[in-house]
């Protein structure tokens, strides 16, 4: 009878690989957003931004949001939510989510079956920066020899208040360039600025009337406001602040405050500086005060376009969901669709 117990007792236990398939299946590697597909099960880890509820035309309540990793983001839904189950979330959130993949509008979507917060000390943040921390401390080291270089002593006096700035130069290293269409990460901005700063060296070496030093300071100060036009300590967005001055004032307001510590900083110079930041969007159309009426004012504006624009073709290539088409969806913020090349490469 012992027997008979022992064994029925044993049969009841699983076979002892399933626990160890079972741990193998918790630690493979997350899929990165760019390489979903449609109809594809999803049980991972995102990063949270842009949550809404909604209501659809019969009053139901949904969750819309946005998940993303380094690689890009996806818009998701969660149907049948509640301000309870919206109330458990913020933007910045680490999330595990549990849902299905879906081509909507020529786009992946995510559908959400659940989604719980995670805590960030279980996650590997590496996996939702695009630029690890070591290459964001040697952009700046890099940015502050650059200006240190400086032959015209008022300019390089007036980039290091600026880049002696602790309090300036933690927010400068953080903020991103956008919200959304161009450098939309943390470091974005200083991985513009350096960009922007590379482009203009090459740039006056073709054409020598143009004042090469005047427009990397004009480099590194046109954006300088967005360290407090935008949000980025949890997900990206743009502070009251923002929504009210726009980085042009911002950035205008904190030039007039660096100069004031700079007595003897020539007024005409100080002119010729502002008129950069003021028209380095190009047109009124785009939000500058004055369009570009200086040689300097027109590279600073078409290198900045360039390279914000660059960057967005290829950030709209990179997150491209579909491998078999050699064309992108239709981007509305782009009036057109992208090319990819020959096989979708």
């Amino acid at each position: 009878m012992k027997d008979a117990i022992a064994v029925s007792v044993k049969m009841t236990f699983p076979p002892k690989h399933e626990p160890h398939n079972f741990r193998e299946q918790q630690i493979m590697p997350r899929q990165p957003v760019n390489k979903l597909h449609a109809e594809q099960t999803i049980d991972q880890v995102f990063l949270l931004g842009g949550k809404q509820l909604r209501s659809n035309r019969q009053g139901n309540l949904y969750l819309q949001f946005r998940l993303s990793d380094r690689s890009g983001s996806l818009e998701a839904r969660m149907w049948n939510a509640s301000e309870a189950k919206a109330a458990q979330f913020a933007d910045g959130d680490y999330v595990q989510v549990k849902g299905t993949t879906q081509l909507f509008q020529g786009a992946i979507q995510l559908i959400a079956k659940s989604m719980e917060k995670v805590s960030s000390e279980s996650v590997n943040e590496s996996d939702f920066r695009v630029l690890p921390a070591e290459v964001i401390d040697g952009l700046r080291t890099n940015l502050s020899k650059r200006f240190d270089r400086l032959e015209d002593a008022d300019l390089r006096e007036l980039a290091r208040t600026y880049l002696e700035d602790t309090s300036f130069m933690d927010k400068f290293t953080r903020a991103p360039a956008g919200i959304k269409n161009h450098h939309a990460y943390h470091g974005g901005l200083l991985q513009h600025v350096a960009t922007l700063c590379d482009l203009i060296d090459r740039v006056a070496d073709t054409y020598p009337q143009l004042d090469r030093e005047l427009m990397l300071l004009g480099a590194l100060l046109h954006d300088s406001g967005k360290v407090d036009e935008l949000g980025y300590d949890r997900d990206l967005h743009y502070t009251d602040q923002g929504q009210l001055l726009g980085h042009i004032v911002i950035g205008l307001s904190l030039l007039d405050k660096k100069l004031s510590e700079l007595s003897l900083f020539p007024k005409t110079r100080a002119m010729e500086l502002k008129h950069l930041l003021v028209s380095h969007h190009g047109s009124l159309d785009a939000g500058s005060p004055q369009v570009p009426m200086t040689r300097e004012a027109l590279v600073l504006h078409r290198l900045d376009e360039l390279d914000a624009r660059l960057h967005q073709f290829d950030q709209v290539i990179r997150g491209d969901n579909n491998p078999d088409s050699c064309w992108t969806p239709f981007y509305p913020n782009l009036g057109r669709k992208l090319f990819k090349g020959s096989g979708g490469q």
